[in-house]
């Protein structure tokens, strides 16, 4: 058994939810909060056998999709003078971890 933690932009967690529950794939959602944009992202939570991996991973991969969004950011000018000046960054796509599961119960 693996699990696969996996977080995914709060967009796109909604379709990846459902592509996982239509692939008989158990998902358990955690709302968390990125660091560096401070934006809304999905941990989600899968308990898989080994050779089912790959397949998880695939639709995950169909499902987020990276993408450049403007967002505001504040750069200082010296002086204590600061401007609040966008940013152009990317996001979506996924993180994605697989780590060995040593006992798995559903109870």
């Amino acid at each position: 058994m693996k699990l696969i933690t996996a977080i995914v932009n709060k967009e796109d967690s909604r379709a990846v939810c459902h592509d996982l529950l239509k692939q008989k794939f158990y998902v358990t959602r955690l709302s968390t909060t990125g660091g560096f944009l401070m934006a809304g992202n999905m941990t989600l939570l899968i308990c898989t056998e080994d050779e089912r991996v790959d397949e998880c991973i695939g639709v995950i991969s169909n499902c987020c999709k990276q993408r450049t969004e403007i967002v505001p950011g504040t750069a200082t000018m010296g002086l204590g003078i600061e401007s609040a000046m966008p940013m152009q960054v990317t996001v979506g796509g996924a993180t994605i971890m697989v780590t060995n599961v040593e006992r798995f119960e559903k109870l």
